[in-house]
């Protein structure tokens, strides 16, 4: 199993007073909620940073887009996606050429599994700023998560395009070319993304998959040792150093790897199965049977 990331765009401004955003529909104290608003949500404080973008449009209701764009991301980060997008369709109904507000639903919407709405959310968002390279990287991973692979790749292509140091769409355009056997492909795309961020794990991880599936065992367990070192948390990594030390028939690192993945999620079957066919091999068949 491969992984890929979403993103939506990060509240990091902070609005002074005097802003030209604001300043002919706020007061004082409007800015001073949205600001701690802004705080909050920049120090993981997700409810907190609802609670005063609230207090703000309790004063601006209607006048300014950005609060409800805002208080949308603190509520995608607590994972309530139908809240995030009426505070999403909200800015939109303010500022029809809100193109962060459509990327942004998008994403709720994509996180819902509503493909459809999503990639029309993302299209929305590039024909307001046909620059808007998050939002071909989002319309991309709506374009995978619905099995349209070409497609995908042709969204973080032009992500790339416009932004040439974005390492998560060269992670995500390796991740549909294994999607469609291209390994070498998903290889040199993952090689450019841990080039420009080093401690991306799941970059590592995602080659060293495609490495397993060319039968580079050797170069897969070096990625997956390098996964592992950046998020020693991560069952799969050690469930899939496991299949590459199985493809060496080192079967002890085989069933060490299966074991450290089975502590870390006791309900993965497949650990278990794949444990059991490598104490098979050792003629531990008791231990083989335990594990069926």
């Amino acid at each position: 199993m491969s992984r890929r990331t979403i993103a939506i765009a990060a509240a990091l401004s902070v609005l002074a007073l005097g802003s030209p955003l604001i300043a002919a529909r706020a007061n004082p104290l409007f800015v001073q909620y949205f600001n701690k608003g802004v705080e909050r949500m920049n120090s993981g404080n997700y409810q907190g940073a609802i609670t005063y973008y609230t207090k703000a449009l309790e004063i601006n209701p209607q006048g300014d887009s950005v609060p409800y764009n805002y208080r949308g991301d603190a509520k995608y980060k607590l994972k309530d996606y139908q809240g995030a997008i009426t505070d999403y369709t909200k800015a939109i109904e303010i500022d029809p050429e809100y193109a962060s507000a459509y990327s942004n639903r998008g994403a709720a919407k994509n996180a819902l599994r509503d493909y459809q709405g999503a990639t029309y959310d993302y299209t929305r968002a590039i024909e307001i700023n046909p620059k808007f390279a998050l939002a071909y990287f989002n319309r991309g991973l709506a374009k995978d998560d619905s099995g349209e692979y070409e497609g995908a790749i042709a969204d973080y292509t032009k992500a790339i395009e416009i932004d040439p140091q974005y390492a998560i769409a060269y992670a995500n355009r390796g991740v549909a070319k294994s999607y469609l056997g291209d390994y070498q492909g998903a290889i040199a795309d993952h090689n450019k993304s841990i080039e420009i961020n080093p401690k991306n794990a799941d970059a590592f991880y995602n080659r060293g998959n495609s490495k397993n599936k060319l039968g580079n065992y050797q170069g897969a367990i070096a990625d997956y040792d390098k996964a592992a070192e950046i998020n020693p948390l991560d069952a799969l990594v050690y469930y899939n150093r496991g299949k590459a030390k199985y493809g060496l028939q080192d079967y002890p690192g085989s069933i060490a790897n299966y074991t450290k993945a089975i502590e870390l999620d006791p309900q993965d079957a497949d650990a278990y199965n794949n444990r059991g066919l490598s104490k098979d091999n050792l003629k531990d068949y008791q231990g083989a049977i335990a594990d069926y």
